[in-house]
């Protein structure tokens, strides 16, 4: 990687399904658009800022965790999709390096509270994998984002968290 491409976070790869570059924008628009999504979920109450899933695309949830250093509540807005009951999402850092503070929460204590357009839900967080992450990877890939494109920007596989519906009486 040059330094330039270092420094702007705009890798690109060849996609094996497609043969098309996938560019990510620079870090700075990234953290950019999601302090913009975050603030149009706070200034409207939560009326605008997440959407539901639709048949081949995603929608977004606030998911809030509990933070493995300070114990305080993290909030942050995430793309999922439903797989029956459960949640599913990719621990893809923006396609960035490293692992998103939210999952490093979640692999710190596993329960969370979902916030979705009909309500929220308590959930319990797990990686997928085997012949599971396969599956749900094959439905990111079925949305029509290149994510195995995108994938190919990390140095290390992105977890796919499956957000399971808990109990809490």
């Amino acid at each position: 990687m040059t330094e330039k491409t270092a420094s702007t976070h705009t890798a690109s790869s060849e996609a094996a399904s497609t043969g098309k570059r996938v560019t990510v924008p620079p870090r700075w628009f990234v953290r950019t658009a999601w302090v913009v999504h975050r603030a149009i979920y706070r200034v409207t109450g939560g009326r605008r800022g997440l959407w539901q899933p639709k048949p081949n695309n995603w929608g977004t949830m606030r998911v809030t965790t509990i933070g493995r250093r300070t114990g305080q509540e993290r909030s942050v807005i995430l793309g999922y999709y439903e797989d029956g009951a459960n949640l599913v999402t990719m621990a893809m850092n923006g396609w960035a390096e490293g692992e998103p503070a939210w999952w490093l929460n979640l692999q710190a204590n596993p329960d969370a509270i979902v916030r979705l357009t009909d309500g929220t839900r308590a959930v319990r967080a797990s990686v997928a994998v085997g012949a599971e992450r396969a599956r749900l990877w094959a439905r990111w890939r079925e949305m029509g984002d290149d994510v195995d494109g995108y994938a190919k920007l990390r140095s290390t596989q992105t977890a796919i968290v499956v957000l399971e519906p808990r109990d809490d009486t």
